[in-house]
């Protein structure tokens, strides 16, 4: 009886794993779309720097060209870093489905074994005869008839698991070579997008040499104009009228983390604040709130999350992911997203960061980012 419970239990946690697949198959179709679109820019990005003249007219064009492919190559390849690590961790579960389909196929027919033996036995030595001959009454009979039954019916439902587990270990280790058939693929397409990177940075850094300084701060000024809010805040201020979630902040608000985990200020500007991290650093609400939007900057391709405190707003852009949507409340310190690439143009390396900003429900009011992190 308690091998039929394991073997129920392991085929509803089949049955459960299936649902799981088919959800997270549909995550995959949506990160190969957001790859396949990636793949489409950075093509038309060549394209256009392949038609671009050698000149010193150009030379500023070309840079900031080579820079924004950089950016959006570095996304590509943490977008199919990412799918490696999916589709490795679906081997190992696949592996260890694998494995106990067929720890628990061996058990059922150990037991199917014994049984046949068992049924064999007493028929050779006539033993149902005597089970039966040796009862006490007809009421006796009854019930030994349905004990043998009942025995014969175990033994073929046994038989039916066995040959359906065989079944499912067949079906789990086809998946299992397909997936790691795929981990082989997106494997080799990871190392094949790094090389790349380091072409593109080359020749991004051979173009930056040529470059004055004069040109340079330009460039830079061009590159902080592509990372500027997509939206306008006045139209965001009217989506936060009356907000109560994180209604508590106020301009007076200090002593919170840094949105980046580990993150350093580079740089303020403003409202703004450029908040260096590693790599795939989380990136996290600075205060309590709900989500007013969630945008894909046209150009540089990379997220861009606005969460509203009571009435003021933060922005968080350059995100290389989302994990939030629309409409979301967030806890103080709740994931948002992870950092996304950039590039230094005056040096074509790539960094890790956010442009963090934030917004007062009064236009005419400017707040400085680094008030909210002083200690």
């Amino acid at each position: 009886m308690r091998s039929i419970k394991c073997i129920w239990l392991l085929l509803l946690l089949l049955t459960m794993t299936c649902v799981a697949i088919g959800q997270e198959d549909r995550r995959v179709e949506e990160q190969k779309k957001a790859i396949a679109a990636l793949e489409k820019k950075i093509a038309a990005e060549e394209a256009a720097i392949g038609k671009l003249q050698k000149s010193r007219k150009t030379t500023e064009e070309r840079a900031r060209r080579l820079a924004r492919q950089i950016a959006q190559r570095n996304q590509l390849l943490t977008e199919t870093e990412r799918e490696a690590s999916r589709v490795e961790k679906e081997v190992e579960r696949s592996a260890e489905m694998a494995d106990s389909l067929q720890e628990a196929l061996e058990q059922n027919r150990t037991q199917y074994s014994e049984l046949a033996r068992e049924a064999y036995r007493n028929y050779r030595q006539q033993n149902y005869i005597s089970y039966i001959l040796s009862s006490r009454n007809f009421a006796d009979i009854s019930r030994r008839l349905t004990m043998m039954r009942e025995m014969a019916a175990l033994r073929e439902r046994k038989l039916r698991e066995i040959n359906s587990l065989k079944q499912s270990v067949a079906n789990e280790q086809l998946r299992l070579e397909s997936r790691q058939k795929e981990l082989d693929s997106v494997s080799k397409k990871v190392e094949g997008q790094r090389k790349r990177l380091q072409r593109d940075a080359s020749a991004a850094k051979q173009e930056i040499r040529t470059m004055t300084n004069k040109e340079k701060q330009a460039l830079a000024r061009k590159m902080e104009q592509e990372e500027q809010l997509s939206v306008a805040i006045s139209e965001l201020r009217k989506l936060t009228k009356g907000n109560k979630e994180g209604a508590s902040f106020s301009s007076r608000t200090s002593h919170l983390n840094l949105p980046v985990v580990g993150g350093r200020v580079k740089r303020y500007k403003g409202n703004m604040a450029e908040i260096t991290g590693a790599k795939g650093a989380t990136v996290r609400s600075i205060y309590e709130g709900k989500v007013v939007d969630v945008k894909r900057n046209r150009i540089t391709a990379k997220y861009e999350v606005f969460v509203a405190h009571g009435e003021y707003i933060t922005s968080y852009t350059n995100l290389g992911s989302a994990s939030v949507e629309k409409g979301q409340k967030v806890a103080k310190n709740g994931p948002l997203g992870t950092v996304g690439a950039a590039v230094n143009v005056t040096t074509m390396e790539t960094e890790h960061k956010i442009v963090f900003g934030i917004y007062s429900p009064n236009p005419k009011e400017t707040m400085s980012a680094a008030n909210c992190f002083k200690k």
